[in-house]
């Protein structure tokens, strides 16, 4: 890789000397092991948390201001039973979001792609609730809908139901046109078409979709749960972080935190995971080549 660096240097082009760099960097980076690739942000992590715990620990700072992780892991575990069953309304509320955007994003997708003034007659207002600040309307869905978790889901919902119905239509529309003009010259219908190239050829980007919506769900089902919880409505992880505000158990509050932030990671591993299992056979971005 090295000497097709040097050789599209010499070359004097851009373009083919960027191509190397990209092609050079990515064949280092499938050389690399597995468990360098996991060691590697874990030791910076502890590294980072032992900072943390020396810096509170020199610094004599109280805990009700800011807790070492020490603190914060023997909170996590002695509050455990407490912190779980929100922890529980949370995932809920985001897998059922995430669900929601997934069914009816795919749904939009195939019936814009179908129709172009459906498209042109709606995607306007997918684009306006998408921009619309979800603290914003929060309040207002709260108020208008009796229950609280129905409420919460509506508001997560509007977060990650975006990314998936514009990358699902763009993966529509991204087919290769000679490749219909081929299904059209045998014959095949729209829906044939649809079903065994246009669906297929979307994959990657409903997939791309897909792990952002999952951090989106979560983002939104937490942004609701703190109007909800300001309003004195107990629900998941945001209203133990208000609670714990609320009542100056700062170590509850971070711990509280961390299960908001690893469930996030957990989401987008899992999601990763599977984007990978279904594409490591056949498209370009997961396949493992030797060169």
């Amino acid at each position: 890789m090295t000497a097709l660096l040097q050789d599209a240097v010499r070359d004097g082009t851009d373009a083919a000397a960027l191509s190397a760099i990209v092609e050079e960097r990515r064949w280092l980076y499938l050389t690399i092991p597995t468990w360098q690739k996991i060691l590697a942000p874990m030791a910076i992590g502890l590294v980072v948390l032992g900072l943390w715990e020396f810096v509170v620990w020199k610094a004599d700072v109280p805990y009700y201001i800011l807790p070492g992780p020490w603190r914060i892991f023997r909170t996590l575990i002695t509050d455990w039973s407490t912190l779980s069953g929100s922890l529980m309304i949370t995932l809920q509320i985001t897998g059922l979001a995430l669900l929601a955007a997934v069914v009816l994003g795919i749904a939009l997708s195939v019936l814009f792609t179908q129709s172009k003034w459906l498209e042109m007659s709606l995607f306007p207002y997918a684009v306006i609730l998408q921009v619309t600040p979800i603290v914003a309307i929060a309040p207002l869905i709260i108020i208008w809908v009796n229950d609280t978790l129905v409420s919460l889901l509506i508001c997560a919902w509007i977060v990650a139901f975006f990314p998936i119905l514009s990358n699902t239509i763009l993966g529509l529309n991204s087919a290769d046109h000679n490749l219909i003009n081929l299904f059209q010259l045998y014959g095949a219908n729209r829906w044939q078409t649809l079903r065994y190239l246009r669906l297929p050829a979307a994959l990657p980007y409903f997939l791309g979709g897909l792990r952002i919506s999952g951090g989106l769900a979560l983002i939104g089902a937490v942004v609701a749960e703190f109007v909800a919880g300001s309003g004195g409505t107990a629900s998941g992880l945001a209203f133990r972080i208000l609670e714990a505000g609320y009542q100056l158990k700062i170590p509850r509050m971070f711990a509280a935190l961390v299960m908001v932030s690893g469930t996030g990671v957990l989401i987008f591993l899992v999601l990763s995971l599977v984007s990978h299992l279904l594409l490591r056979r056949w498209h370009e971005s997961a396949v493992r080549r030797e060169n």
